[in-house]
């Protein structure tokens, strides 16, 4: 199987692809005929389509209630363009939004919060999408991966 990390960085190449409108084909999973999935080299579930998994999280950043007109410095300076703090404007969107809602936890305030800012900066500035660093974000907060595998992995995220 996949790891986490490597499941991580073709869901976020779907996404990227699909908020940028390109060719999404290069990420789906091989089909056969009978319709079962391929099993790649690296033997990845025949479940896991990142395809699938980037538009549940783009239902997720789109369900983000976030108003990034009255969010705080760090979130301005990226949408300035400052792409390196995008990290540090993730973690302060995702604190806030959770704190505001208490049945909301904070992983899933996280992946909607990095989703909906990825989201406004293809829309504001696409050339700077491809520079932001979602798959170390993600890959890089425990939290998050804790939750994401207690789920069942990728593939059975917010099924």
């Amino acid at each position: 199987m996949s790891t986490f990390e490597k499941q991580t960085e073709f869901i976020v190449k779907a996404l990227f692809s699909d908020l940028l409108n390109e060719e999404e084909s290069a990420y789906r999973s091989l089909e056969k005929d009978s319709g079962e999935s391929e099993q790649s080299a690296e033997e990845t579930p025949s479940n896991f389509d990142p395809v699938v998994i980037a538009s549940r999280l783009r239902r997720i950043g789109d369900e983000c209630n976030l108003d990034f007109g009255n969010s705080s410095q760090v979130v301005a300076e990226v949408l300035k363009g400052k792409i390196e703090k995008f990290g540090a404007a993730v973690v302060s969107l995702s604190r806030s939004w959770s704190n505001q809602l208490p049945e909301l936890c904070y992983e899933r305030a996280f992946l909607a919060a990095s989703v909906k800012l990825t989201m406004y900066i293809a829309k504001k500035i696409p050339a700077m999408v491809r520079q932001i660093q979602l798959v170390e974000l993600i890959n890089g907060n425990p939290q998050v991966k804790s939750y994401i595998e207690s789920c069942g992995g990728w593939e059975n995220f917010d099924n």
